[in-house]
């Protein structure tokens, strides 16, 4: 680590006075002074090893970077350094053209690293004055690194969050610099969603991640709904498992876990009030951190009630304990995109996610929906659970993309504010900190089953219903039903499950 030998050198060079060292303080300020010199991002650990054992540190598998996109004007040529007190290495003597090349070479690690003396063009050993020193011309390093590709922003990502894996907080920050000149929020998708994973990056680095995700969830979501099929879907696979569930009874109680503006029980409502038996009576329970905050989805469902004869109560509770069964009503309980967000084993001894599930199944419901996001970003460490909701969020950004276009302010809004949060929750946080906790389909299914839950196969009219709402969309949605689950996919990425459980 580039940390370890800069501690080194500061023991070691502890009592010259005539020399300082390289500290912390180089970490935060040269390296925003290197970013504004437009200085070239290479790993350096690697970099200056090949260097000092004379071996060619630029083959094309470590082509770092293109010196194209260094500098606005195409030339930097000033650089400021940190003195320290790293000696250069002795070979054996070069050619003419190969001493130049690595006396340039020699500058370029003490521009990095800091040294108050070196041999300069003519051989005359001096100090370098005012902590200045000119670069080598700019045309060198394009010449250098001529027809090596320059890596794309996945790759740049993917080298900085192993970065900070690895606790390499020089080549990770040395890397953040590449990724502000590469990625966009107006951009194609991978540029979009790498300017919130970049975010989600420097936010665990300063351990910031927790204030970013202070949001409304509901005016978020309700965003994505109206531009993309995914809570559509959720809703209408959920509400098709509860009608068929309900079709003969007669008082019907809803428990929503989640109930946000109210759109999943538009449908569900309009759908019992054509029954040709007649609606029934429906009563919605929502529970609500702030029950206060459900005034404008009650007045809304109420009156959507009226319009269509429907005998309806709407009523919110701060937490199941609350909620208590009516003799004759028959118990649907809906958990759509809520269940993730609540601590299982692995934060908290109380496991509040498999408690919740037991205290459902203790109320003897007739039917339980559950709708989630097909991710895998629960107990997962750090770098993997990077590289799945890279994979996951870009499908879920290209998806977007078809829909609007780039510089459309609502499709802004709904990434910045909606998934952003999410990206940046699963990249910058840990413990309890971390609310976004997904887990794949199979896992959902173990926690039910253990909680005395039998599956309930998906009807294939929802099945049809689903598909008929997809060709509204880009034929590049994809439905499948496997296991009696269905799932919803972009191409080849599954995107959200959805099933019901008795």
């Amino acid at each position: 680590m580039v940390f370890q030998k800069f501690e080194q050198i500061e023991s070691m060079q502890a009592s010259e006075d005539s020399r300082s060292v390289i500290s912390n303080a180089f970490c935060h300020q040269s390296l925003q002074e290197i970013d504004e010199s437009c200085f070239p991002q290479f790993q350096l650990d690697q970099f200056l090893d090949d260097f000092r054992h004379g071996s060619n540190c630029f083959t094309k598998s470590e082509a770092y970077c293109t010196l194209e996109s260094s500098s606005a004007n195409g030339s930097c040529t000033t650089m400021y350094y940190s003195p320290s007190t790293l000696s250069s290495s002795h070979h054996e003597p070069q050619s003419p053209d190969e001493s130049d090349f690595k006396n340039k070479l020699r500058q370029l690690e003490t521009v990095m690293l800091g040294d108050l003396e070196f041999d300069d063009d003519a051989g005359n050993g001096k100090p370098f004055a005012g902590g200045v020193v000119d670069l080598p011309d700019v045309e060198f390093w394009k010449e250098i690194i001529l027809g090596f590709p320059k890596r794309d922003v996945k790759q740049v990502l993917v080298a900085c969050a192993k970065s900070v894996s690895n606790n390499d907080l020089l080549n990770a920050r040395l890397l953040i610099s590449e990724l502000r000149q590469m990625v966009s929020v107006a951009g194609e998708p991978i540029q979009r969603l790498g300017a919130y994973m970049l975010e989600g990056l420097v936010a665990r680095l300063s351990a910031s991640g927790s204030t970013i995700y202070k949001s409304d969830y509901a005016i978020n979501t309700h965003m994505l709904y109206e531009i993309c099929p995914y809570f559509k879907f959720g809703y209408m696979s959920a509400n098709g498992a509860i009608a068929e569930a309900m079709k003969h009874e007669k008082r019907v109680h809803i428990v929503d876990f989640c109930i946000g503006h109210g759109s999943q029980w538009v449908p569900l409502i309009q759908a019992f009030a054509k029954r040709p038996s007649g609606p029934p009576h429906i009563r919605i329970t929502g529970l609500h951190d702030s029950p206060n905050g459900l005034s404008t989805q009650s007045k809304r469902l109420c009156k959507l009630a009226r319009t269509y004869n429907v005998p309806f109560e709407f009523h919110t509770e701060a937490g199941l304990e609350s909620v208590r069964v009516r003799p004759g009503e028959s118990l649907a309980v809906n958990f759509a995109f809520v269940l993730h967000r609540m601590p299982d084993e692995s934060v908290s001894t109380r496991n509040h996610r498999d408690r919740v599930l037991r205290q459902v199944k203790s109320m003897n419901p007739k039917i339980v929906t559950l709708v989630e996001q097909e991710s895998n970003t629960n107990t997962a460490p750090f770098y993997p659970r990077f590289l799945e909701a890279l994979d996951y969020y870009n499908a879920m950004f290209e998806s977007i993309d078809i829909t609007l276009p780039r510089d459309h302010k609502e499709r802004i809004n709904v990434e910045q504010h909606c998934l952003a949060r999410d990206v940046v929750n699963i990249i910058a946080c840990e413990g309890n900190e971390r609310v976004e906790r997904h887990e794949l389909l199979g896992k959902w299914k173990l926690r039910f089953s253990m909680a005395g839950f039998s599956p309930c196969p998906m009807s294939p009219l929802v099945n049809e219903t689903i598909k008929r709402l997809l060709k509204n969309y880009t034929e590049r949605y994809r439905l499948e039903e496997k296991d009696g689950a269905l799932y919803l996919g972009w191409m080849n990425r599954d995107l959200v499950a959805s099933c019901a459980w008795k």
